[in-house]
């Protein structure tokens, strides 16, 4: 896929995959727009290749409907969308799979899931009208198998890959490629402090990350793996769930043993 003069939303586009996602899509040429909560992040990183910074929360609606009006009203029409914002809470205190805050579970549910739906509800219909666009929503390897110790990720994140997976039977036909993209362990801000790292898996770097979703894009694959590796193991899950199981509670105890009184809600 040519990205050159193309109109290209990131949110969470500030740091990590997002933001290196930002300079290389501006480095192809695209006339990007950095998203974040974080509004003067986006807008000083938007500064360095002349594209449009905004500040939006993503868990609320009316924040992408706006952050669309404006990227419309100043560069035109999106031709790709990337819903990459995230966010991550962990269990909390115990290890309980229910014991994060209600307040955790529904952030995590808007941001993780929600901001898929509302930014389809307002790119999708300008799209169909003019004969195509791209969406990219961005998972987590925890959609296809378990981050331990964050229920809530690994929920929200497989509930992200079944709306990719509706958007894309949905709008096929509408010439509207639809990717997902799901990383096993990039270095982040959300695994800076190993806080949810687990297993002997390399911890990629976000422009690594970054280079294989383009990567991925130019072949309009629906499921992007930046960690190639992750198929085999989603391949080993489906094939003995009773064997992944044992081994995935044999994880737990073991990161049990190494943080055995970490708050790892926050």
């Amino acid at each position: 896929m040519d990205f050159k003069d193309k109109v290209v939303l990131v949110t969470g586009g500030a740091n990590g995959i997002g933001r290196a996602l930002c300079q290389q899509f501006a480095r192809a040429g695209a006339k990007v727009v950095v998203v974040d909560l974080e509004g003067d992040a986006a807008i000083a990183l938007a500064e360095t290749f002349g594209g449009l910074g905004l500040a939006a929360d993503v868990g609320r609606e009316a924040d992408i409907q706006s952050a669309v009006l404006a990227t419309e009203n100043k560069l035109g029409p999106i031709d790709v969308f990337v819903s990459n914002a995230g966010v991550s809470f962990s269990d909390g205190p115990g290890w309980m799979a229910a014991s994060a805050s209600n307040e955790s579970w529904q952030t995590s549910w808007n941001v993780n899931v929600m901001s898929h739906v509302f930014a389809a509800r307002a790119v999708v219909p300008g799209m169909i009208k003019r004969g195509g666009g791209y969406l990219v929503n961005v998972a987590s390897g925890a959609s296809l198998l378990c981050q331990v110790g964050d229920a809530a990720y690994s929920t929200t994140k497989t509930a992200a890959v079944g709306f990719a997976e509706s958007l894309a039977i949905t709008h096929g036909d509408d010439n509207i490629a639809v990717s997902v993209v799901c990383p096993l362990y990039v270095k982040t801000r959300m695994t800076e402090d190993g806080r949810g790292v687990s297993g002997n898996d390399e911890v990629m770097t976000a422009d690594t990350a970054a280079e294989a979703i383009l990567t991925g894009m130019s072949e309009k694959k629906f499921m992007i793996l930046p960690h190639a590796e992750l198929a085999t193991y989603a391949q080993r899950k489906g094939e003995d769930y009773e064997r992944w199981l044992k081994g995935m509670r044999r994880m737990r105890r073991g990161l049990i043993e190494q943080h055995p009184d970490y708050d790892y809600e926050r």
